[in-house]
């Protein structure tokens, strides 16, 4: 390993990812991590709260306990990083959680989803351990803990033409993978030795939900929504739908606005066609020639081509490089029908997976290292200090 990599390497960070019905916590000391750990809540558990941001407390003290069945010591954590919540305005990059961070995530402001969670967990856990080292007379080198979020998922760089929608009440607006595909794009530069300044990309992630977004410069000038009904079909979203058909829809007594909602996310794409949102099902029957999920795989494959296709025209078709990532990029079956589909735009790569632990403690290990500007929330206005 490179000097400079190795400086950046230095410290112990917590990292800590809520989803509704998990939470994933993670420990890495000086570069490698020495604990991973999955917490299933019970619906009895969580049968207790009302709302899902009532439960912050119940999973830092979860945490808390886990950590000290291992043997970790609260006073040996350095810093504390957490998936990213539904917060704006802000734009990628690093923030500390604050005041204003947590108003925001705890009325669910922008939106009420798990992931909001971890911000404010990390947060306790912070004030925890500087309580700690205050009453046992200990310092670290790294000055008091303090929680961090890395590249929340409703950043917001789009050049304004981007975020014009057709009626000014419904400007368009971002929520997509930013922590996996930011990550991404780190990897990609480091592979290749360019320079963020120099390179323009499109990036498809594809898990349960799709994004599909253009970074340019270090910014990320356009992007699909990964949850607002603005992008292709997925394994368990409807994606894109014909307005006209859902307004009759929705007006028809027949559903409630709850299960509209479920029917685009969470019960559209693979889910609504056959029940299943795992991919590698999908793609086992269309390798067996049953002709609907043949027809499906063309179309999810079609679908996310068009998306990728369609990012290119900002940028007039000056793109170095398409990056496909996700669960889903596992499947070559998959990533070799788009790559066909797209690969006279720009080469296209994979890195498959996403491993968002591992990237929270990247930046993490940036943060420690001095070589990233931090930023400071404001719910109000965006400020890049």
């Amino acid at each position: 390993m490179a000097e400079a990599e190795k400086k950046t390497q230095r410290g112990t960070i917590l990292v800590v990812n809520t989803g509704s019905i998990t939470t994933k916590f993670a420990v890495y000391k000086d570069g490698a991590v020495i604990l991973e750990q999955k917490l299933e809540h019970t619906v009895e558990e969580l049968s207790h709260f009302t709302d899902v941001m009532d439960q912050d407390g119940m999973r830092t003290e979860a945490i808390v306990n886990a950590l000290a069945e291992k043997g970790i010591r609260l006073e040996d954590i350095d810093i504390v990083m957490c998936r990213g919540g539904l917060f704006t305005p802000c734009i990628t990059g690093v923030y500390n959680v604050n005041a204003d961070m947590r108003e925001v995530l705890s009325t669910s402001r922008e939106g009420n989803h798990a992931c909001n969670l971890s911000a404010l967990i990390g947060d306790n856990i912070a004030h925890e351990i500087n309580d700690l080292r205050q009453k046992e007379g200990l310092t670290s080198p790294f000055g008091p803990c303090i929680a961090y979020v890395a590249d929340p998922p409703m950043a917001d760089e789009m050049v304004p033409e981007c975020r014009v929608g057709g009626i000014p009440e419904l400007p368009r607006r971002t929520l997509f993978h930013a922590l996996n595909t930011r990550a991404m794009m780190r990897r990609y530069l480091r592979e290749t030795g360019r320079k963020a300044e120099d390179t323009t990309a499109i990036i498809c992630h594809m898990g349960g939900g799709v994004t599909i977004s253009t970074h340019r410069g270090g910014r990320v000038i356009d992007t699909s929504h990964g949850l607002g009904g603005d992008g292709p079909i997925t394994p368990e979203r409807a994606g894109c739908c014909p307005p006209y058909p859902l307004i009759d829809l929705c007006f028809s007594g027949k559903y409630t606005k709850q299960e509209i909602k479920r029917m685009l996310i969470g019960h559209g794409g693979a889910v609504a066609y056959f029940g299943t949102n795992d991919m590698r099902v999908i793609e086992k029957n269309a390798m067996e020639g049953k002709e609907e999920y043949v027809i499906f795989m063309k179309a999810f494959v079609l679908n996310i081509a068009k998306y990728i296709v369609a990012q290119g025209a900002l940028v007039e078709g000056k793109v170095d490089v398409i990056i496909l990532t996700g669960g889903v990029a596992y499947s070559k079956y998959i990533t070799d029908a788009i790559t066909k589909k797209v690969s006279w735009l720009a080469p296209v790569v994979v890195y498959p997976g996403e491993n968002e632990l591992a990237s929270l403690a990247e930046n993490g290990y940036i943060i420690l290292a001095g070589e990233t500007k931090i930023h400071t929330y404001n719910k109000d206005h965006l400020i890049e200090d």
